[in-house]
């Protein structure tokens, strides 16, 4: 289940907050929505449930608060907003590199495939997809961990009613099995038909916390449903007695020869239509929206929630059979000894009860974590037990209960009841007050760094081979490399080594090295404007796990880039000029090793560069920077007068090892001190060196907040 206490987001300048003070719970077993008009701080509650803004207030998970969860992901599923992800990535492969991120097996992305319906999509692009078939990739994110919790914002937004009907399916299967679900919507009549429970926000505040049926009631206006062959006739009579009678009633036309009558009564309208001869088929009062494709779960109808209702036991619409099946194919999952253990196809009863692995000095309120309550009792009696935070001068481990009777907690005002009293109202911290009477302050929420993928090199490599753009790059810098190649040839002038590469002086870089800069920058600017994670949460640089096989993978690439480039510029010069420019220099060694180093160099920085910046072209523009900008100033320092030289440096480092090294050691060893000691390489290990520094400084800062 879902406890949050006191979420309060940080004022902007002088305005109020966008969301102050609000407490509610969602339990497992029930479809929880967040019900308000644009702006009413839906999307804000979300955000500081989930620690990406900052704030004041607690929210368990469980029992937990998330940054207590060593994986979130595999214990709440999130979708806000659109599905992040790069448009050129598949549905396929955006779901096994996510795989990837969570620590799942990879199978488990053609399972949540099946679920959602999207197996004969799985080949299309993201940027491709319709708003239904978006919404439905999105669900199969917030389900590829299998969690325990979903907490969606706007799902329907935008869709057909077949789709909406799909999605609710969906989550109240989720539901049926144990899970808990919590949506954001802004449609009254689309969270009475499908939730079970609704909260209310206005302005910031929580007005109303009711069942389905009490919101129906108090919130939403009664109607007369009907339907007649005749409906159009009957319509028009309708509304021609209304305005000869000066009534308020308003005449809704339906599907399928319907009506929805509001302002009226069925003996008003069955009269109306026993006058002038009407044929009716349906005559029923009802509350709210329960017209046809209302979904199947109906007001009426007793909610999964209040009648412990099961997969199997009532329509819950195509997706609860899908998601049937997939549980039930026994995908386990690897065991967590903080979030505890969690095995697909195992309903949550079965679990062990995990209540005492909670914060200390904090309970939940029933019983085990992945159990789900049992609310009959409270149910028969009106009233349900809600647990508060501890309270500051109170005894430490002991939680305050206050009691909701029908739907609406003690001390707050109900939908019906006269309103709160202003914000004017409410004590300011200039008013003489002491600081007993002040009311205490929510625990303060502050943004954790963003999520690590658990398996980072795999992540890594299916997100750089997912798109066509290192591909690309590749191919445009072995083109661009072998045409400067044969035009500096056919000018002339240009050393053997310099030709190979093809490096001109007029370049500050060459082509692969740009190319090999461009890709290490790619690595981490795709991170930020098309998050891969789940939730682009949190504050960069992420994890050095991640950083690790970033580094190694873009080490990889300029490798590989540095030895094709060079063999397909000495190919081509073969072939348009013959042998003699193709030879190979005298000093291959210490050239090859200038090469990778320059190339890896340039890679690394490129990655360094946009995990600090957020941004490709942060990174590509510190590339350029090495030699338009360190270069000159190491060459500045070298050139400058000095009392005593380094000469001799290689003889007096021979002599500092008393034994010989295996295989010519000593000779690597010094040919990689005089390409430090030259000025591009010195220049891009003093970059390297200060990138790093600022990478890690970035890293531990976020950790310490």
């Amino acid at each position: 289940m879902i406890q949050a206490f006191g979420l309060t987001s940080n004022p902007r300048k002088e305005l109020p907050p966008a969301v102050d003070d609000v407490s509610f719970e969602a339990r497992a077993g029930c479809v929880t929505t967040l019900l308000g008009t644009p702006g009413a701080g839906k999307t804000t509650v979300l955000r500081l449930m989930l620690e990406l803004q900052q704030g004041r207030g607690t929210t368990y998970f469980r029992g937990r608060p998330l940054h207590r969860i060593a994986h979130p992901s595999r214990e709440v599923g999130v979708l806000l907003g659109d599905v992040p992800g790069h448009p050129a990535r598949t549905v396929r492969g955006q779901l096994r590199m996510l795989c990837a991120a969570a620590g799942v097996p990879v199978r488990r992305a053609d399972e949540v495939l099946e679920v959602v319906g999207l197996v004969s999509l799985r080949d299309e692009r993201l940027g491709t997809l319709s708003r239904g078939m978006d919404r439905r990739l999105g669900l199969a994110c917030a389900l590829l961990a299998d969690p325990h919790t979903l907490v969606l914002d706007a799902l329907t937004d935008g869709l057909s009613a077949r789709e909406r009907h799909w999605l609710h399916g969906m989550l109240r299967a989720h539901a049926a099995q144990g899970g808990t679900v919590l949506c954001a919507t802004t449609d009254p009549k689309e969270a009475a038909r499908t939730a079970d429970r609704i909260i209310t926000l206005e302005q910031g505040r929580l007005v109303a916390d009711q069942d389905a049926a009490d919101f129906s009631r108090t919130r939403l206006r009664p109607r007369v449903a009907v339907r007649s062959p005749h409906a159009t006739r009957l319509a028009a009579l309708l509304t021609k007695e209304a305005r000869t009678a000066q009534r308020s009633v308003e005449v809704v036309p339906e599907a399928g020869n319907r009506l929805s009558v509001y302002g009226s009564t069925c003996a008003d309208i069955g009269e109306t239509a026993f006058r002038h001869g009407i044929l009716v088929h349906q005559l029923a009062d009802e509350v709210g929206d329960m017209g046809p494709g209302a979904g199947s779960t109906r007001q009426g109808e007793p909610s999964a929630c209040r009648e412990g209702r099961t997969l199997g036991e009532g329509p819950v619409g195509d997706g609860a059979m899908a998601l049937d099946e997939i549980r039930a194919a026994g995908t386990t999952r690897e065991t967590d000894s903080t979030a505890g253990q969690k095995t697909a196809g195992v309903t949550p009863e079965a679990a062990p009860a995990q209540g005492s692995a909670t914060t200390p000095g904090v309970s939940t309120a029933h019983g085990s974590a992945g159990q789900r309550p049992s609310v009959a009792a409270a149910a028969s009696t009106g009233t349900t037990p809600v647990t508060r935070l501890p309270e500051p001068n109170g005894p430490t481990g002991r939680l305050s209960t206050v009691t909701r009777v029908s739907g609406q907690p003690v001390g707050r005002a109900s939908a019906t009841s006269a309103p709160e009293r202003p914000r004017s109202a409410r004590p300011r911290s200039s008013d003489a007050l002491t600081s007993d009477s002040l009311p205490p302050l929510a625990p303060p929420i502050s943004v954790r760094s963003a999520p690590s993928p658990l398996r980072p090199l795999r992540y890594e490599l299916r997100r750089a081979a997912g798109v066509g753009t290192g591909f690309l790059t590749g191919a445009a810098v072995l083109v661009s490399s072998a045409l400067v190649a044969v035009l500096l040839a056919r000018v002339g002038h240009t050393p053997q080594h310099r030709l190979l590469a093809a490096w001109p002086q007029e370049l500050p870089l060459p082509p692969a090295a740009l190319g090999a800069g461009l890709l290490g920058a790619i690595a981490f600017g795709d991170e930020f404007r098309h998050p891969a994670l789940a939730v682009d949460r949190g504050t960069v640089p992420r994890r050095l796990g991640l950083l690790g096989a970033k580094l190694l993978v873009a080490a990889a690439t300029g490798l590989l880039l540095a030895f094709l480039t060079v063999g397909c510029d000495a190919e081509v010069l073969y072939l348009v000029y013959g042998r003699e420019l193709a030879r190979v220099p005298a000093d291959w060694l210490a050239l090859t090793a200038s090469w990778i180093g320059l190339v890896i160099g340039c890679a690394w920085a490129g990655v360094l560069a946009a995990g600090i910046f957020r941004s490709t072209t942060a990174g590509l523009a510190a590339v350029v920077a090495v030699p338009v900008v360190v270069v000159p100033l190491v060459q500045r320092v070298l050139e400058g007068s000095s009392v005593r030289s380094a000469a001799g440096f290689s003889v007096r480092l021979r002599e500092l090892f008393l034994a010989e090294w295996p295989f010519g050691g000593e000779r690597y060893l010094a040919a990689g001190t005089r390409m430090i000691t030259q000025p591009v390489g010195g220049a891009l290990t003093l970059s390297l060196a200060a990138l790093l520094c600022a990478y890690l400084l970035t890293t531990l800062r976020s950790r310490v907040r």
